[in-house]
Parts: structure tokens; sequence; C-alpha cells
């Protein structure tokens, strides 16, 4: 906190090619933070990333004119991922606030989210628009459909049950983030800082939010920065992977165990229904098994290669649980000796 008693909230703005946008955005988001003074401090720092258009130059404009603003410019594009984490080094605030500068979500979330991290003591709060309270506006029928399924795949999958693991508007609390060893260099950062954070045990609380693309709908065509739908949709279902791998292994081989199963129990029930006819009391149980393999190859086939599957999945689950394990034990260890190193440095 700074000498003021009042949280100093640093807002993270990555850009890439927002000219059409970013005046409005900017003006919006300094009127709504100025109206804030007495009871934050505040900075905004806008990640120019590589931007091709006049993004840069009307950052740097405002950047001149406060003292509030800083820009930090990516000499290429390189990606939603790298911005964020050049914006999570560079932060001087307590709290550090994303926000996305279409403002897709409304500057009150700001105070929302700040507020809502102090009065909790959480380590991230999340704007969620899939929680139950949350809204979502005019944005296209196969985005919202895909977003919501993607996100609902992360729900089973994750450990820690949340409505929204790829939204960007979130709070941070500053000792936290910046100790994350984040690696992701594009969309996938999201769920990869919520998966870590399950790791390391933080407090994560998610608040109703409004995603509203009434606004962004106006520009469209004249924006170059969307999202790729189908890239983003493929990369949240490998993020739910990445939650628990296991569960994908485990549930693909159960069920191909349970249809070997059928197969093979069925063959047995022939067999030992040859057996039992009165024309088969001196025919062993190998030469009736044989005698089904004449009548019905295909049902060997079948069940034998699907109970040779079964095993391949099962064991490959175990194995990744396993592994899953030790991951989340050095990463642990790792962040652990982390602060160590930062708390020595700070002392020394």
């Amino acid at each position: 906190m700074n000498p003021d008693n009042k949280p100093f909230i640093s807002i993270i703005l990555p850009c890439y090619n927002e000219e059409v946008i970013l005046q409005g955005s900017l003006d919006v988001i300094i009127n709504c933070l100025e109206s804030k003074n007495d009871k934050y401090q505040w900075e905004i720092v806008l990640i120019d990333d590589g931007s091709k258009d006049k993004t840069g130059i009307i950052a740097d404009n405002y950047e001149k004119q406060s003292s509030n603003i800083r820009v930090i410019h990516h000499p290429t594009n390189l990606n939603l991922g790298n911005a964020l984490k050049t914006g999570f080094k560079n932060a001087k605030g307590d709290i550090i606030v994303v926000m996305d500068i279409d403002l897709s979500y409304s500057v009150d979330h700001i105070e929302k989210m700040v507020d809502k991290l102090i009065e909790t003591s959480s380590d991230i709060v999340i704007a969620s628009p899939y929680r139950p309270g949350g809204k979502v506006t005019d944005v296209p029928f196969m985005r919202r459909a895909m977003s919501r399924w993607v996100n609902r795949l992360m729900r089973i999958a994750a450990q820690d049950k949340y409505y929204t693991y790829t939204g960007m508007v979130r709070a941070y609390k500053k000792e936290f983030i910046q100790t994350v060893n984040l690696k992701t260099k594009d969309y996938e950062i999201n769920p990869e800082i919520l998966y870590k954070a399950m790791i390391l045990r933080a407090r994560v609380v998610e608040i109703p939010a409004h995603l509203d693309w009434t606004e962004q709908n106006k520009h469209k065509g004249k924006r170059t920065s969307s999202i790729r739908m189908l890239r983003g949709f493929f990369s949240g279902i490998m993020s739910a992977f990445i939650f628990r791998p296991y569960i994908f292994f485990l549930a693909i081989g159960s069920l191909l165990m349970i249809l070997s199963m059928y197969e093979l129990i069925w063959l047995l029930v022939d067999t030992l229904k040859e057996l039992s006819t009165p024309m088969a009391l001196e025919k062993s149980f190998s030469t009736s098994l044989a005698l089904q393999f004449r009548k019905n190859p295909q049902s060997f086939l079948v069940g034998g290669i699907t109970f040779l599957a079964a095993i391949q999945f099962l064991s490959l689950g175990f194995l990744s649980l396993q592994s899953k394990r030790y991951f989340e034990e050095l990463f642990h260890l790792g962040t652990s000796l982390k602060k160590q190193n930062e708390k020595s440095n700070i002392q020394q």
C-alpha cells in the first residue's frame, strides 16, 4: 500500500492494432480512474504488442500528457501471453487489473474486482459472465456457444470449479502474480494462470460480470486484432486436457474396457453353452472356444484389440497422473524457492 493507505492499482492494457478504438477507450478508462482518485492511487500500463497501425503513436501521446500512463512497446507482435507477462513484470501497483481495450467488460468492473480482492484477501478475482448473475450481450452465437462449451469442459476437467477459465479481465495481487512462472505465449495464458494458481493453493474468487459486444460490433471489419475463433477454441480444449490429462485417458480406457468385456463375456457365455449341450460331453473348454472362434472370428478380433487398447489407455492415465503429481510438487517447490530468493534480495 502507498503512504496514503489507498490501494495502488495498475491497469494492464494489451493492444495490437487498436487505433480505431484506442483513444475512445483510454478516455473512458482515465475518466473512471480519475473519479476514484480519493479511493485509489493508479497507473495505466499499456503494452503496444508490435502494432502496425497508429496504436503506438496514440499511446505515446497519452503518455506525454499524464504521469499515470506508461507505454511499453514490443518491437514485433509477441502475442497476448507475452504482452501480459510484460505488463505483470512492469506493474508498480499492489493490485494488477487486466482489462480488454475494447471495453467489452465495462470500466465498472475495475472497482468491483479490486474491492472484492481486498474484501476477501484473494490472490485472483475473475470477472465471469458465465457465473450465475453474469450476462452476455450481442456476442455472435457461434463464438458464444464455443466459449461456453470450452469453459464447461474446463470446469469438468479442473479440480477447482469456476465458470470462466478463458477470460482475461481479472484482478491480481501483485505479490502473487509476479512469482508465478508463466510459459504460454498466447491466449492459453489465462487458463495457465488458473491452473498454476490451483497448484499453489491460491485463493480465487469469481464475480458476476457483463460481457457486452454492442460497441465492438460497430467496428466489425475495421479492427484487425480480433481473436481467431477456431484457434481459441482448440487452445481451450488443450488447456482443459492439461488441467487433468489422466481423466481423458482413464475415461477412454474405461469405455474401451467395457466394450471389450461385452464382446469377451458373450464369447464366454456362448462357449459355456456349447459345453452344456448333450452333444458336447466329450468336448473340452479349449475345443469349444476354438469352435466359437471359427464361428465368430470378428468377435475375438474386436474384443482382443479393444481390450489391449483399453489397457494402454488406462496405463497412460495412471502414468499421466503420476507425472502430474511430480510436476505440481516441483512447481510448488520452485515457486517457494523463488519467493525466498526474492525476499533475500530485498533484505540485502
